[in-house]
């Protein structure tokens, strides 16, 4: 399907009108006029009201993955020890990627059905004495939120240098207090609860991890370092992207002017009325304890009775978009996107009476 009428994939998400529209105007060359860095400086401080921080905001063209390699790559080097909290596909992930630069991880991993044990992490930072902490905030694949800020507190505890959290899933979504949780790096997407276009990465980057980007130095089109002044000097390390960054302007004043606490209500509210009806047609909830279900996705067993191929083909001969999960997961679990402006009762009450008639259609 090229559109979905029912769109309940884990992300992208839906883009609402208003923010498609931005791509709409003829911008200038970003490099040359003043409204842009103006935009920019703007776009910075409404990030900083949605994540809970005073540190700096870098934007940078590229999908949200141009941050999670870039910001690694800017504070590790060969050697650096690394405890990756992995819970699923993601932060097993995030710590094969610190690998790859040569950091020596040890993997504090868990069953994909369980948030993170904050007892566990403990041990592992009192041991390995690290130079970096990493975790994912929402495990999409899982639909599990892991306890940020009881990692947060451990780090600062244990004085770890730096904390880094993949809230790709999460930002917009649900509570995320990068300041109070002690996050050095922030990672996020436009794609998600922000409900942009896949078009650009923001992390957030604290005093402790500018100085050790400034140390570690390194040189590459995913750097961070250039960024540290790339607004005061009106010079970007390559050609900035207007259009997405008028779009993320107007995601951003969406969610400010909703209110944050009504958006967070509004995706809570969502989610639990989603798994009450998957739970009145006799779907088995996945992770293995709801309280650890993501305000933002729902992750539920397919049926035994109704393979993964099958229920898939049924949704969207109805016009719905859900997805299938990802690893170990894959044809076992399939997941329900109910965030950003995917996070709409009307829209979450039709998908479900889809799902139930697939399913009782498929039983028949």
């Amino acid at each position: 399907m090229r559109t979905y009428a029912i769109p309940l994939v884990p992300g992208p998400t839906t883009v609402p009108a208003e923010i498609r529209a931005a791509y709409q105007e003829d911008y200038g060359s970003a490099d040359l006029e003043p409204e842009y860095y103006e935009l920019y400086a703007e776009t910075q401080e409404q990030l900083r009201a949605i994540l809970g921080t005073r540190n700096a905001v870098v934007i940078m063209t590229g999908e949200a993955m141009v941050v999670l390699w870039g910001a690694l790559k800017s504070v590790l080097r060969p050697g650096d020890r690394v405890v990756a909290v992995a819970t699923g596909v993601f932060g097993y992930g995030i710590a094969d990627m610190a690998r790859r630069i040569g950091a020596e991880v040890e993997v504090v991993g868990f069953a994909h059905d369980e948030a993170a044990d904050p007892a566990r992490v403990e041990e592992a930072i009192r041991r390995v004495r690290p130079k970096m902490v990493t975790t994912v905030h929402c495990e999409t694949p899982s639909g599990i939120l892991n306890p940020v800020a009881e990692v947060g507190a451990l780090v600062d505890r244990y004085d770890v240098p730096l904390f880094y959290v993949d809230a790709v899933s999460s930002a917009a979504g649900v509570p995320l207090r990068v300041d109070e949780w002690r996050i050095d790096l922030c990672l996020v997407g436009t794609q998600k609860c922000l409900s942009a276009l896949p078009d650009l990465g923001i992390v957030t980057v604290s005093e402790r991890a500018w100085e050790i980007v400034r140390e570690v130095d390194y040189a590459g089109y995913d750097a961070l370092g250039p960024f540290r002044t790339a607004l005061e000097d009106r010079w970007f390390p390559y050609t900035p992207s207007w259009h997405a960054l008028a779009a993320l302007n107007v995601a951003c004043w969406r969610v400010l002017g909703e209110g944050l606490e009504n958006v967070f209500r509004r995706h809570e509210e969502v989610a639990a009325y989603c798994r009450e009806r998957l739970k009145a047609m006799g779907l088995r909830l996945f992770p293995r304890r709801e309280e650890w279900s993501s305000p933002t996705v729902t992750a539920v067993y397919v049926p035994e009775d109704v393979p993964w191929p099958e229920l898939d083909r049924r949704l969207r001969a109805r016009g719905m978009g859900v997805g299938g999960s990802l690893g170990p997961l894959a044809g076992k679990v399939f997941r329900i996107g109910h965030m950003g402006a995917q996070a709409d009762p009307e829209l979450v009450r039709r998908g479900m009476d889809v799902l139930e008639e697939a399913l009782a259609e498929a039983r028949r």
